[in-house]
């Protein structure tokens, strides 16, 4: 009885039987030359079938994925395209026998050894053309490879029969190959397999239906085998990644700063582990903390690296004794000379809180600017009138959205961006519009500051177009805030019910920072 290459015999499979089909026409080529009526058509191109169409028991077309060599088209007949490797003299006749036998269409072609089998299956010629007379490497189901064919390669004494084998699989890859043994040679055939054949037929105990079963399977099986390729391969990409976007997200510095800090990064690419949006947080020698976070237009690898760079700068720039409109104008700098197109800018949001102790220290003024005119008022409601206790900051907004600011009780409040200057990288900066004023802020006890980007507040509201924007993640906070989650909680219930409303993750990046003061040493969420 004919068996499979893996042991099964032939009716033992659980496929449509193909014995009583009409067989289909046999197109058999001789140096990759079509023979008879099928010399009439174009290479490459499917050819008219001779079984009608929904006849029972007619043979499926063999799965293809979308992609690579293995995955080449068939018509919607069922056509396969199969090439041979053979020696020129030996099977001939057996090879075309099970193929007219097989009840399917096989579109027959033939190599005599690797290199010719190898000009076939690779995507051009050296001189960029295909060859004439064969169809287009991506026509190949499968190949049929026997063992004792390439007479193109040495065959030393003490080899094993596989360097065929190969030689073939280190050309072409990504192609389903069949190997063809004598009946000595059933575990030549099995180490053929687990060499990276997918599958083994022995000569003289193989019938049309074994074959047209044995390519099928063949496919479907290398089919399999570069899925699971491609789901390494990811994995392993998605591991060194993450290794690097540990290294690109920055750690906080606020050893003695007594601050809680809670921060979240998602970015919006799918399947991306760094987005655009960047931040950082620092306490300097002389006890100010300085924290920022920012965002830049666009979306890829690039607007990632950039968003790195900015923030390493703006780091060293804070260690370097800068702050307010100098630093901001010197990362404009930056800016400029790392983005890839002048159509590039980042918004920013900064925010100094300086010491316990005493007011700001820059030239941003005197702690009493927070109550001063009718901008200066708003400001002082938002974060509480001067008085004991109360912490001094300065909020530098460049086209980024206003932070909000959480008291133990009240409501979330929306901090004023009446002063806020333009993104960084739409003007130049020797003109007086690229100038970003301190907002003065008065903290009283219990404060609590949140940071975001934009990709927050841009998420959709159901199923129509509106969207989210900062009243509705403020109306969102409070509740969350009334139920009594704080910090991670607080941060991580928020995103979820924006990615709900949203019906799914957000596109845009996404990151959110919660700074609030923790008698408590410095926590980091």
């Amino acid at each position: 009885m004919p068996v499979t290459g893996d042991g099964r015999a032939a009716g033992a499979v659980g496929m449509p039987s193909e014995a009583g089909v009409p067989s289909g026409t046999a197109a058999v080529s001789r140096a990759g030359r079509p023979s008879g009526r099928r010399a009439k058509e174009r290479p490459g191109e499917p050819a008219k079938s001779s079984t009608p169409a929904g006849v029972p028991g007619t043979a499926l077309p063999i799965p293809h994925p979308r992609g690579g060599a293995s995955a080449a088209s068939t018509s919607a007949e069922g056509q396969y395209r199969l090439l041979v490797i053979e020696d020129g003299c030996s099977d001939t006749g057996l090879i075309e026998s099970l193929v007219a036998a097989s009840g399917t269409r096989v579109e027959l072609h033939r190599a005599r050894g690797i290199e010719e089998a190898s000009a076939l299956l690779s995507p051009a010629s050296g001189s960029g053309r295909r060859v004439l007379g064969h169809p287009s490497h991506t026509a190949f189901n499968c190949v049929l490879l026997d063992l004792v064919a390439p007479c193109d390669l040495p065959h030393p004494a003490d080899g094993d029969g596989l360097d065929g084998l190969r030689e073939l699989l280190r050309r072409a890859p990504h192609i389903a190959v069949v190997v063809l043994t004598d009946a000595a040679g059933a575990e030549l055939g099995a180490a053929a397999v687990a060499a990276g054949a997918q599958d083994f037929l022995i000569k003289h105990e193989t019938d049309g239906a074994l074959l047209a079963r044995t390519l099928r399977y063949a496919v479907e099986r290398k089919r399999a085998d570069e899925s699971q390729r491609r789901l390494v391969e990811a994995e392993l990409r998605g591991q060194e990644n993450a290794r690097l976007q540990r290294h690109l997200l920055p750690t906080p510095l606020l050893d003695g700063a007594g601050l809680a800090f809670t921060r979240r990064y998602r970015p919006g690419r799918r399947r991306a582990l760094l987005g655009g949006d960047f931040y950082d947080a620092v306490r300097t020698k002389d006890g100010t903390v300085h924290v920022v976070i920012g965002d830049v237009c666009g979306h890829g690898p690039d607007e990632a690296a950039l968003g790195v760079a900015l923030r390493i700068a703006w780091r060293t720039l804070v260690f370097a004794g800068l702050s307010g409109q100098r630093l901001l104008t010197t990362l404009q700098h930056v800016l400029e000379h790392e983005r890839r197109s002048d159509e590039i800018f980042a918004t920013l949001c900064m925010v100094v809180l300086h010491p316990v102790e005493g007011g700001p220290t820059d030239d941003a003024g005197g702690p009493e600017a927070a109550g001063g005119g009718e901008t200066g008022a708003a400001a002082g409601a938002a974060a509480g009138e001067d008085g004991p206790g109360a912490e001094y900051a300065e909020l530098y907004l460049a086209g980024h959205p206003a932070p909000l600011l959480l008291g133990p009780d009240a409501r979330p409040v929306l901090l004023p961006a009446d002063q806020a200057g333009p993104a960084l990288g739409l003007l130049p900066c020797d003109t007086t519009h690229a100038v970003w004023p301190a907002r003065r802020l008065a903290l009283r006890p219990g404060w609590r500051l949140m940071l975001y980007t934009d990709g927050l507040v841009e998420g959709r509201v159901g199923a129509d177009s509106r969207r989210l924007g900062q009243e509705g993640l403020i109306d969102l906070i409070a509740e969350h805030h009334a139920a009594g989650l704080t910090r991670g909680r607080l941060v991580d219930s928020a995103l979820a019910e924006v990615e709900e409303l949203n019906g799914g993750a957000l596109t845009d990046d996404v990151a959110v920072l919660l700074l609030e003061r923790n008698p408590a040493p410095t926590l980091l969420g």
